[in-house]
């Protein structure tokens, strides 16, 4: 017996207007409303555009999701991934009821909580205790129902200290700890959860992480948006890819991850990782600076596993003494490391040959996953003048995730600054016959 959609997603369309309101004339406003009372479509939807937000265009709409099919059955649990303005919070807002679709139809069969953003639901004059009965009442639970929960959801967002206090009076951490709290106690048969985690502090990430996956193993269905292809990979079981507010792939998780980082939309910065400079008159300088793989394929995300290294050519004109290489690099904006070619080499402490030099620097295999920076300069080792310096020249990105190995303990987020890989060696030890 083949199993029914507890979400079916119907040819939707969601529509949105920038920059002023209106069509711009009072004709074209009656127009659209005698269409509206009517029952018929927009006569102006037809000049929506693609959602491309990095590209211009002619008209003041956009289409932030287009022709969007999918099918969601009970106990699955969903990850929604695609770059930013993708389309992925819109449609969870629109399968919350937030907002209607433009076009096309879903249906959702089943209780629904959602975690679009910081507090959603939460009214910020009433207290916590008080809001909590409040999203219990909007699930549709009774308040003797609620009452049996509260203790386990305050327990689980750990803000007791606070509970009698308004919501207005919250970080924004405490609030999103007890809106995740609310939403996964009061067992909605659908669990929408977008990007809002991010705001908590990695242990209460960790144990939403944890509860997330008690509740799929319940049977209730999830849908899951977030940056962090590791947590997607370690809850999810099926992926679905958005592009300009389109689906572009949907499958199971791994085809879903693969496709999303083979395509790069991720590199969203703008930012090169691998720049290349013009010749200048000045003793030395640098010519290319760049993030590559151990094949020499420069590209701005790595995963654990691959080999990461800096590739750098710089020219010396002249015949000089004392200059020195040396390249940083940080992590979301905290310095790392600094490393100089002289650390190990005492040939290049002395007189440098005018000409065209070029090196590859191994990065350790201790890094944790975040955004990563690479800062390079070229100084004079006797009185630090510096020739050429590139401040956070190239950028590029350390995934938490590993097809192969991303249910090992090492892949999962542990606390400090880097994450090494020790090798445990057991003089002795009780073996199970």
């Amino acid at each position: 017996m083949s199993r029914r959609p507890i979400i079916s997603v119907e040819d939707m369309s969601k529509l949105y207007q920038i920059g002023q309101f209106g069509t711009g004339a009072l004709s074209s406003d009656l127009k659209r409303w005698w269409y509206k009372v009517r029952g018929k479509d927009d006569p102006f939807l037809v000049m929506g555009e693609t959602n491309d937000r990095a590209t211009g265009g002619n008209s003041n709409l956009v289409w932030a999701l287009k022709d969007i099919n999918f099918d969601v059955y009970e106990g699955d649990v969903v990850g929604l991934v695609g770059k930013n303005g993708a389309g992925k919070s819109t449609l969870l807002k629109v399968l919350s009821k937030v907002t209607g679709p433009t076009t096309g139809a879903i249906k959702i069969k089943g209780r629904v909580a959602s975690m679009l953003e910081v507090g959603t639901g939460f009214h910020p004059e009433l207290t916590g205790r008080e809001n909590i009965f409040l999203n219990g009442t909007i699930l549709g639970m009774t308040r003797k129902e609620v009452a049996s929960k509260l203790d386990s959801i305050v327990d689980f967002a750990g803000v007791a200290r606070y509970l009698d206090t308004p919501t207005k009076r919250y970080s924004s951490g405490m609030t999103v700890r007890l809106a995740f709290a609310v939403a996964a106690h009061l067992e909605p048969e659908i669990l929408l959860v977008d990007e809002v985690l991010a705001v908590g502090d990695a242990e209460f990430q960790k144990k939403c992480i944890g509860k997330m996956g008690e509740v799929s193993n319940e049977g209730r269905t999830i849908v899951f948006v977030s940056h962090n292809l590791g947590s997607v990979k370690r809850l999810c079981k099926r992926g679905i890819l958005l592009r300009n507010g389109q689906v572009a792939f949907q499958g199971s998780v791994d085809e879903t991850l693969e496709k999303y980082l083979n395509s790069n939309e991720w590199s969203d910065n703008g930012q090169q990782n691998k720049i290349t400079y013009k010749e200048k008159e000045s003793l030395a300088h640098f010519l290319e600076i760049g993030v590559e793989n151990g094949h020499g394929e420069s590209k701005p995300n790595y995963r654990y596993g691959e080999k990461i290294q800096i590739a750098l050519k710089y020219n010396i004109r002249d015949e000089a003494r004392n200059l020195i290489v040396g390249m940083t690099l940080k992590r979301n904006g905290e310095t790392i490391f600094l490393t100089y070619d002289t650390d190990d080499n005492e040939e290049l402490t002395g007189k440098r040959m005018p000409g065209e030099y070029s090196v590859k620097i191994n990065l350790p295999n201790f890094l944790k996953a975040g955004i990563y920076t690479v800062s390079t300069i070229i100084k004079e080792h006797g009185n630090y003048i510096t020739r050429d310096e590139k401040i956070d020249a190239v950028k590029f990105t350390l995934e938490d995730f590993n097809v192969d190995t991303v249910n090992k303990s090492f892949h999962l987020d542990k606390p400090g600054i880097i994450k090494p890989s020790i090798q445990w060696q057991f003089v002795d030890y009780p073996v199970t016959v």
